[in-house]
This record gives C-alpha cells, structure tokens and sequence, in this order.
C-alpha cells in the first residue's frame, strides 16, 4: 500500500529545509564589516586607540582615509610595530582612500613617515 500526500512531501522537505536554515547561519556569520579607522578624523595622529571597544573578525576590511602627501600605511609584524620601522617585506599603500581585509589574528598596521608612527600613527588589531 503506497502513502501519498503530506506525510511523504514533508520527509523530502525537512532536509532540504534544514540545508537552507544551515546555510544561511553561515552566509550570515561570515558576513564581513567595513570599518574606517579613526572614524571621522581618518589615519592621523593619536588613532592607536581607536580600536578600543570594536570586534574585528577575518574578512572585515579597514579602510585608511588620509592625505597621501602626509601619511602611508604598512602592514607589519609585531616586532615592527613595536620598533616602528617597516622592512622591504612589508605591504606599504600610499593611495590615501586604501582598503586592507584583515587575516585572522594579530594585524599590525603604522605609518612609515619619520615620527609619525611614534606619535601614535599605528594600530594592531586582533581578527576572530
């Protein structure tokens, strides 16, 4: 005897109902954010706090507004940041309006102009 009806539709659905509620709690926390460093004032003087408060995760994306006769940004490691000094190694933009994904982990960023980085042009920001 054969079974037709809702009883038979409802067990092909539930899979496939299952699947898309699956996927759309991934799709939705990966969801990447855009953040402007520094807010209104940009990639500037005494900006290494600007991180304070913020969640940050891999695939979010830093935009660096700044005039780009004064500043640069350089992607660096810890011990760079530290020094403020960038090596040739480093990832340095120079646009003024640039947008760097963040990696998961520490991302440390200055800027390479003499003194600038010493008078807090820099941020590490830690990426979930």
């Amino acid at each position: 005897m054969s079974h037709q009806g809702r009883c038979s539709a409802t067990k092909t659905e539930k899979p496939a109902t299952i699947f898309l509620f699956l996927f759309l709690i991934i799709v939705s926390a990966q969801k990447t954010t855009t953040f402007t460093v520094g807010g209104n004032s940009g990639w500037t003087f005494n900006v290494e706090n600007w991180t304070d408060g913020k969640k940050f995760k891999a695939g979010d994306i830093l935009v660096f507004n700044y005039d780009p006769s004064s500043h640069d940004v350089a992607v660096v490691d810890a011990n760079e940041f530290t020094s403020c000094s960038a090596s040739s190694n480093s990832k340095t933009f120079s646009t003024g309006k640039d947008r760097v994904k963040l990696s998961k982990g520490l991302n440390y960023f200055i800027c390479t102009v003499p003194g600038h980085c010493n008078g807090g042009v820099k941020i590490s920001v830690n990426a979930s």
